[in-house]
């Protein structure tokens, strides 16, 4: 299968501090893959160096055999690199599907000048009203976003990250800040994802990863120590010491 994301002994330092150091994996249509480790690991360097918001020090990034290491997120958006979460960046005086139909409207190169006039285009409302309503939240389309629960700004945000035609969307911390009686309803909504988007998560639920992911990566002082599936995530002694503890002891059969 063609790889549409491909990173190869890609490192990032600041100075002489070495935060990821040759990193290389891939992603092909349709993986869902978690990548997790210990606070200070290096996941949000490898992300923010993934989506062009750093370059790397060494190494090279490809989608879909395109060199773009030297790509800035702008041009890594429009070619289907896509990032979401972690910190929810919306429009809280637009409403649910304002904010949607300006992310179409960006794909589209449409000027925000006929903002009003194009939010109700029958090609733009038919696209976020399809968007809104995969994801369970059709019923916010005319809310406010200052009126909308957490979780469900959340559910809006991984709306506008697919109204931009992801082949690879980042998922940085989907369930951060929900609360756990919510967080399975991001779950529900990562689930229906198009089944060709190839999707990263970065999260510390591991609940979550374990429901989610296909394929797990560590990373653990900078560097990929282990990849593979959640079943022999829990068993491996590197990342048991690393990371997992006694999470791994619970999930272990007795």
């Amino acid at each position: 299968m063609t790889d549409l994301l491909a990173l190869d002994k890609v490192s990032r330092a600041f100075g002489g501090l070495r935060v990821n150091q040759d990193i290389s994996f891939r992603l092909a249509p349709g993986d869902r893959v978690a990548l997790i480790g210990p606070n200070g690991a290096g996941k949000t360097t490898l992300v923010n160096v993934i989506s062009g918001g750093l370059p790397p020090t060494s190494g090279a990034l490809h989608l879909e055999g395109d060199d773009i290491t030297r790509l800035d997120i702008p041009a890594r958006v429009r070619r289907g690199l896509v990032r979401t979460f972690q910190v929810t960046r919306l429009f809280a005086t637009l409403t649910a599907a304002d904010n949607v139909a300006l992310a179409i409207m960006q794909r589209k190169g449409l000027t925000r000048r006929f903002f009003s006039a194009a939010t109700n285009a029958p090609e733009v409302r038919a696209e976020w009203e399809q968007l809104l309503g995969m994801l369970g939240i059709a019923h916010l389309a005319r809310i406010t976003v200052s009126q909308l629960a957490y979780g469900q700004q959340r559910l809006l945000e991984l709306a506008i990250g697919l109204a931009l035609n992801p082949k690879v969307l980042l998922l940085d911390e989907p369930a951060a800040g929900v609360p756990h009686d919510e967080a399975p309803k991001i779950l529900e909504a990562i689930e229906r994802l198009p089944a060709d988007i190839a999707v990263l998560m970065i999260e510390h639920d591991m609940d979550l990863v374990f429901r989610f992911a296909k394929r797990v990566l560590v990373l653990a002082n900078g560097r990929l120590i282990f990849e593979g599936t959640p079943q022999a995530v829990t068993a491996d002694a590197e990342v048991r010491r690393a990371y997992l503890g006694s999470y791994a002891d619970a999930r272990r059969p007795a």
